[in-house]
Parts: structure tokens; C-alpha cells; sequence
């Protein structure tokens, strides 16, 4: 059986193409859901997508989740470093889930420094581009 996994995109990141292309490159949003896809069909898992500005929907949609999935990619832009709650719902998920960001948050301003959401996630991947996505998808289907 293949196996599932929710990708979950944040606040701003329908902005991906129009945000910094220094620090967030040129894809878009749609272009990085075709590129996961297509990864995801030569791996041979099915992956869903869910993009939102709204902290709270976020959280309904990852405490919506059936036992059908058996992973998580979460880039949670900015409510990375400042939600509790998407901490404690992320927390409450006993599948494998991995923490994405296009770029280095530790190499940028201080206040994105810090992770609130790192601590409930098996692991993170900093500043490798929407290749980040990628490495997430192929560590889930191989765990």
C-alpha cells in the first residue's frame, strides 16, 4: 500500500514567485505542488496539499486528519516561530512529520531564529530550496 502524506503550506506561501526570489527563489506554489507530485508519483505515494493564511484552519485541518495518512510536510511560514497551538496539534499527531523551510531560518533575522513547532516534528530542513519538499517526501516514504 502506498503511502499518504499531507503537505501543509502556511501563511504566504500562495506568495511563493512574488516574495524575495533571493531568499525564497522563483517557483511558485503551484509550480512546487506540481514538482512534490511528480516526485510523489516515482516514489509511488499520494500526497495532498493544503495551503492557508489562517492559524486556526491549519490546526482544524491537521486535528481533521484520519488514520489514513502516514505523514506530514509542514512549512508553517511565520507561525513557525510563534504558535503554540499548531505546536500542541502538530504534537498530537503520531505520524511521521518534518518541518520544511525554503530558507535558512537561522541564518536570517533574529526573530525567526527560533522554532516554537521544531520540537514536534521528527525533523526540520532549513535552506534547501523547495528541494527541502523533496528530501521530506522521500524520508517519510522511506521511513
Amino acid at each position: 500500500m502506498s503511502k499518504k502524506i499531507l503537505v501543509i503550506n502556511g501563511p504566504n506561501l500562495e506568495m511563493l514567485g512574488k516574495r524575495d526570489k533571493s531568499t525564497y527563489g522563483d517557483f511558485s506554489l503551484e509550480s512546487l505542488e506540481k514538482l512534490i507530485t511528480e516526485e510523489a508519483n516515482t516514489l509511488g505515494c499520494q500526497v495532498e496539499f493544503f495551503q492557508n493564511n489562517i492559524e486556526g484552519e491549519i490546526i482544524n485541518k491537521l486535528n481533521g486528519l484520519d488514520d489514513s495518512f502516514d505523514g506530514i510536510i509542514i512549512n508553517p511560514g511565520g507561525l513557525t516561530h510563534s504558535s503554540v497551538s499548531l505546536h500542541d496539534s502538530l504534537e498530537i499527531k503520531k505520524i511521521h512529520k518534518i518541518e520544511v523551510h525554503i530558507s535558512n531560518i537561522y541564518a536570517r533575522e533574529e526573530f525567526r531564529q527560533k522554532s516554537i513547532i521544531a520540537h514536534a516534528c521528527h525533523g526540520s530542513i532549513l535552506g534547501m530550496g523547495v528541494n527541502g519538499y523533496l528530501y521530506a517526501l522521500r524520508q517519510i516514504v522511506n521511513s
